[in-house]
């Protein structure tokens, strides 16, 4: 078997290659200068013209810098969750008399005491929050609509949270059902009456 490896063995050099010999040698190997394909040569130029476009808009021609694409897209971030909640936090009586016959009372019963016994106890007799117990309101009127709208969107004055940041749409409907059952019933060592009154 010969030995590839052999120094004695002349060096074969196509004739189609000749003219890439270039004309140094290190302890007997010989370089040919292949040039580099022209996809690679077409990717390393186009990234080179690519980049100094790419320096000269964003340094010299105004184009967004990181901020200013960051708050763009805050604003749309901003613009859809005000979409959002423009669809979800206005009260719908249709889903809200579904809700309440799809056994809404009990389901928002057991919603009020996982969320809401901290502030109002237990039997809704009022707390840290208000008595939810007597005709009397700080927010809310007694209706539907109105306590939906306090739950959804909170109050900061109040303390009260924005539940929509933690409760479903179908729970605070269910929760709405229940507060509304614990209307009128004065609760005995129920808290004063805050607010204004309504029947």
């Amino acid at each position: 078997m010969s030995d590839h490896n052999d120094k004695n063995i002349p060096i074969q050099i196509e004739q189609n290659e000749k003219h890439l010999l270039m004309d140094h040698n290190y302890d007997g190997i010989h370089e040919l200068n292949h040039p580099l394909p022209m996809w690679w040569q077409i990717t390393f130029y186009g990234g080179i013209i690519f980049a100094i476009i790419y320096f000269i808009y964003y340094n010299f021609l105004g184009g967004p810098t990181l901020r200013d694409e960051l708050k763009t897209e805050f604003t749309q971030i901003e613009t859809l969750q005000a979409a959002y909640a423009k669809k979800n936090g206005t009260f719908d009586p249709i889903k809200f008399t579904a809700i309440v016959k799809d056994d809404g009372v009990k389901k928002g019963e057991q919603v009020f005491i996982d969320n809401c016994v901290a502030c109002h106890k237990e039997k809704g007799e009022g707390d840290i929050g208000p008595n939810l117990t007597d005709e009397y309101w700080l927010r809310a009127k007694g209706t539907p609509d109105s306590i939906f709208n306090i739950v959804y969107h909170g109050s900061i004055d109040n303390g009260m949270p924005i539940w929509s940041e933690t409760l479903s749409s179908d729970e605070i409907y269910q929760v709405v059902s229940f507060v509304m059952i614990l209307h009128n019933t004065h609760k005995p060592g129920g808290k004063a009456p805050q607010g204004e009154k309504f029947e």
